[in-house]
């Protein structure tokens, strides 16, 4: 059976401590909390938005192509659980503890999509599967299967449009901050 192993989230908790430990390494350089609108807030926005960004779309890619067998899909969703808990985290480091505006609203929307993603791994682990993420029959009561099935379902129905929310909301924020940081100087 898949994602028994809690190996993506000891590696994401491993990245986030060293990503941390540098964080700490700049504040302690420049006395300061870094800026979200300097360099290494920057940066460091940019590669978490680039996770996050490979959490969606790598991930659906390969769990909606049937064609393709680019590895196991247990593999890939470990892969999706590790950005989508590195990407925020970076994120939310970029917004230097200010949360006003669409930022902070961009903020929320990835702070409740970590928690939705988080419940979504708890569920689909309670529904046994192949290492290539097929279900298992037989392996639990009819019923319970069943009930997994519904909140599976349910689930998709509220994680989904609050991810596309969320890009669609940092979408803006990027265009915002691109266009009153650099095309108006």
């Amino acid at each position: 059976m898949m994602l028994r192993s809690n190996r993506e989230l000891w590696w994401a908790a491993g990245i986030g401590l060293l990503i941390t430990v540098i964080y700490g390494g700049v504040v302690l350089y420049t006395r300061e909390i870094p800026a979200a609108g300097e360099w290494f807030g920057h940066v460091i926005g940019i590669l978490g938005f680039i996770l996050m960004l490979m959490t969606e779309i790598l991930y659906s890619l390969r769990k909606r192509s049937r064609l393709a067998s680019w590895g196991r899909m247990s593999s890939w969703l470990q892969f999706h659980i590790f950005t989508g808990l590195v990407g925020p985290y970076m994120v939310l480091l970029h917004t230097s503890w200010k949360f006003n505006g669409l930022a902070g609203a961009v903020t929320l929307l990835t702070v409740i999509i970590v928690l939705s993603g988080i419940v979504g791994r708890y569920i689909y682990t309670r529904i046994p599967r192949t290492l290539d993420g097929l279900e298992i029959e037989g392996t639990l009561s009819e019923a319970a299967l069943r009930q997994a099935r519904q909140l599976m379902a349910l689930w998709h129905t509220i994680h989904i449009p609050i991810g596309m929310a969320l890009f669609m909301s940092a979408f803006i924020h990027i265009g915002g901050a691109l266009y009153y940081a650099t095309l108006l100087k």
